[in-house]
């Protein structure tokens, strides 16, 4: 599964050029033009690693970043900034960043400190797998690379989160808010499946995976 790079940054041809370069090396990129754009991608998208610029028109990428960790979101973060130096560096690694790197900068160096943050996160478990087409922000489930939100009930939601916690969970549970929620999931996504396993529960299985 490819990760998910968010580059939150107003120039626009830094911008284009970063993201082609990374979707050239294997990542899937979004691209946000301000902090408050980036705010609104967060809010439907799950993403792997922020690119967060610290100069920009609007919110500033310090205060965007402070408001991220207040929320309790802990995306990593690379600061990328015009702001070089020592003093700037310690305010943007002590406001929640992940790492921070100053403008102009090599771009294979910027792949590695990425390529380092995700190794970091799946070996602390803070990146869930999940079946193809599923993703997940702030307990919700949503579909269509995050723009579509899956209309869960608790119950279903609960055994969904169960499911998935890591996927192949078997977890035990009522047959019809099993039955419920493999219908649900069955319109939206073709390759999950939710199957019994006899005299002990349920599984959440990705097709295509198999």
């Amino acid at each position: 599964m490819n990760k998910v790079i968010l580059i939150i940054d107003d120039d626009k041809v830094l911008r284009e050029t970063l993201a082609r370069g990374l979707r050239n090396v294997g990542f899937s990129v979004i691209c946000a033009d301000s902090a408050e754009n980036g705010s609104d991608v967060l809010s439907r998208v799950r993403v792997d690693v922020i690119i967060l610029d610290r100069m920009m028109t609007g919110q500033d990428g310090l205060s965007f970043l402070n408001n991220l960790r207040k929320s309790g979101d802990n995306t990593p973060v690379i600061m990328l900034t015009a702001m070089g130096g020592a003093e700037n560096a310690i305010d943007g690694l002590s406001g929640g960043a992940d790492d921070y790197m100053a403008k102009p900068f090599q771009f294979q160096e910027l792949v590695l400190r990425i390529q380092n943050i995700v190794r970091k996160s799946a070996g602390a478990g803070n990146v869930r797998v999940l079946p193809a087409g599923l993703t997940i922000v702030k307990d919700e489930f949503f579909t269509d690379n995050g723009s579509c939100r899956l209309d869960l009930s608790g119950e279903e939601k609960k055994l969904l989160n169960a499911l998935v916690s890591p996927v192949g969970n078997i977890v035990a549970a009522s047959p019809m808010v099993a039955k419920r929620l493999r219908t649900k999931l069955n319109v939206v996504l073709s390759n999950v499946d939710i199957v019994t396993v006899r005299g002990r529960g349920y599984k959440i299985i990705d097709k295509n995976g198999e």
